[in-house]
């Protein structure tokens, strides 16, 4: 009875409405998917988004405290990578300000709000691992905004 009493304790906090689990990295990206390998062309590789989405990163869900914005449910673009020796560098580019979010391939959230300069954002892997990079770009300030993501390899 009593693991009757905390599976259903754990289901209704799990369904609570306000705060998600984590994202969804096992969703189907929103804007596509592409495989790059170490010395890929074109330098920058980009990709036109919409930006943002009806989910508070900071409020709403359950990532690292630095990552802000408001995302969507499932990742705006997927990359699988298979590494060299060259860094791999995630920017955004917009009119707006824009915050990025990206699930490793080792598991671990990294997060960036205007690294990139005065609205942009940018994460780097210098040392990059080969596997799947799931990538969220949010809205600062809330709202939808085109949005370009680059990926580079020559920071």
């Amino acid at each position: 009875m009593k693991h009757l009493i905390s599976a259903l304790a754990l289901a209704a906090a799990l369904a609570a409405p306000g705060l998600a689990v984590a994202q969804n990295a096992g969703l189907t990206a929103n804007y596509g998917e592409i495989r790059l390998t170490a010395g890929f062309t074109p330098d920058p590789y980009r990709v036109n988004i919409t930006a943002g989405g009806s989910i508070d990163a900071y409020t709403d869900t359950n990532l690292p405290g630095a990552c802000v914005g408001d995302i969507s449910n499932a990742p705006d673009y997927e990359v699988t990578y298979n590494a060299g020796s060259l860094p791999l560098v995630f920017r955004t580019r917009s009119s707006t300000d824009t915050t990025l979010i990206i699930n490793g391939p080792d598991g671990q959230w990294y997060c960036d709000d205007d690294s990139y300069g005065d609205g942009d954002a940018e994460v780097r892997f210098n040392k990059p691992s080969s596997g799947t990079y799931d990538i969220w770009i949010g809205t600062f300030n809330g709202g939808t905004a085109s949005a370009t993501l680059l990926i580079t390899e020559t920071p």
